[in-house]
């Protein structure tokens, strides 16, 4: 019985890929090793709380699947402590689709925001379905058999019902800790508030903390060309300016600890971002009006944002604009806080070079290279503009409400359509921009290009098509 136990619950693999894509999509960062759910709870789940999920199983989230996968992608295996067991990786916020028309297939994109995704969502189907009676042996168990077949004795009656007990005692701590998200607006799809989450890591305070502080929600960037953006402020407010370092907190969110992090499979993600790059406008393209666009980009555009979508070289790109003259959102910037950069200073402490030493408070919103553009609508830092064709209009003009987790592209005016309520049992999100943290402010003026005549507005935006 020794033998049998000591090879049963030991080891540590996880699934492999050896497709650096497949890797990024389905790889393991090692948050299985603490953060994960067993595969088997995980698969048993919707049926166990159905009725805590918008449709029917994970897809109702936005979390895209392929054909010969049975967990989405941005999800990763790890066999731990003689379990089988699952959690997000890096591509759950960074993979979308793009459909041409709603009777189109979708295409799967890397690097791209995940639009469709609902983060906010997903914890709260686990949260909710923790704190439900039904999160107990006797329902989990069906339904874990129903899912995925029989279990063993000691699978039935020793493991599944612990691992049922643990698992509901973790999910019930990280609801207290992540308990600013009653304070704040719902999320919505291709969204999320990084710094409040990364300040439930240190058991924040939240009932002292101010409440200009409590909203942060933006939009999940774009990570292609990693390599080209060494150097410049990294994250929306730009509070780091060191990629390695920005990759190691972002993996946080990927359930890893400092010594859980898997930093060979890390490095393999960063070594495939250096260089992945965005795929080009696949739709007719006027190069006579983009050229005559390229001059205005020129113009107005380039100092701050780059050359064009694959020279990033500009005065401005990758600084920090004060938001005085961005005018754009502030309750991403103000969310994060000098208290916040001290206590991250802490983290990877005793783990030699790799100790944060880069995250500092800032006083605007970085100026972002815009490689890809097409694919990361909806615009600005809390995606509160749809297109760019809104995004070049003056705000009394952006729209004011719209709806969110469309995948359909509009390609005249370089977004996703918003205008779609439902689509089949689906319901999108309403985007309400007189909510905190949704404003459409800001990015205004001539310096902005919202004052240009309308035929060098389309110009513009066919050259912007090329990124």
């Amino acid at each position: 019985m020794a033998l049998y136990l000591a090879w049963r619950f030991s080891g540590d693999s996880a699934v492999e890929y050896s497709d650096p894509v497949k890797h990024f999509q389905y790889g393991s960062l090692g948050g299985e090793r603490v953060s994960g759910f067993p595969y088997r709870i995980w698969k048993a789940l919707p049926k166990v709380c159905p009725d805590l999920l918008p449709g029917e199983g994970y897809s109702s989230l936005g979390l895209v699947y392929e054909k010969g996968h049975d967990l989405p992608i941005g999800s990763s295996q790890r066999q731990y402590q003689g379990l089988n067991r699952v959690f997000l990786n890096c591509a759950a916020c960074h993979v979308s689709t793009v459909r041409d028309t709603p009777s189109s297939p979708p295409r799967i994109i890397s690097g791209m925001p995940a639009n469709t995704f609902n983060l906010l969502k997903f914890e709260q189907f686990f949260f909710q379905c923790a704190a439900d009676k039904r999160f107990a042996r006797e329902y989990m168990i069906p339904a874990i058999e129903q899912t995925g077949g029989k279990l063993d004795l000691i699978d039935k009656y020793v493991v599944y019902p612990l691992a049922t007990l643990l698992m509901r005692e973790q999910l019930l701590m990280l609801k207290d800790r992540f308990s600013f998200n009653e304070k704040q607006p719902a999320w919505g799809p291709g969204r999320v508030d990084t710094f409040n989450s990364a300040k439930a890591v240190f058991n924040w305070p939240w009932h002292k903390t101010n409440p200009k502080e409590l909203i942060g929600t933006a939009d999940f960037p774009a990570i292609w060309n990693q390599a080209k953006k060494r150097g410049m402020h990294l994250h929306w407010d730009g509070n780091n300016d060191k990629v390695e370092e920005r990759n190691h907190s972002a993996a946080f969110g990927a359930g890893t600890t400092p010594p859980t992090l898997d930093r060979n499979n890390l490095k393999r993600v960063e070594n495939y971002l250096e260089t992945a790059t965005p795929p080009p406008w696949p739709y007719p393209l006027d190069k006579n009006l983009a050229a005559r666009g390229k001059e205005i980009y020129q113009t107005h555009c380039a100092d701050c944002h780059g050359a064009s979508g694959s020279d990033f070289t500009g005065k401005y790109v990758g600084q920090v604009t004060p938001i005085q003259y961005i005018g754009t959102d502030r309750w991403r910037l103000d969310s994060y806080t000098m208290a916040l950069a001290q206590n991250q200073s802490t983290l990877y402490a005793g783990y030699g070079d790799e100790r944060f030493s880069h995250f500092r408070k800032t006083w605007g919103y970085a100026n972002a290279p815009l490689d890809g553009l097409w694919l990361r609508a909806p615009y600005l830092h809390n995606g509160s503009v749809p297109t760019l064709a809104d995004l070049l209009a003056p705000v009394s003009m952006r729209p004011k409400v719209f709806y969110r987790g469309y995948d359909v592209y509009d390609q005249n005016n370089v977004g996703f359509v918003t205008t779609v309520e439902k689509e089949g049992d689906r319901k999108f999100f309403r985007f309400d921009t007189s909510l905190p943290g949704n404003s459409n402010q800001g990015h205004e003026g001539p310096r902005y290009g919202t004052t240009l005549p309308s035929a060098d507005k389309l110009a513009l935006i066919e050259y912007l098509k090329s990124f």
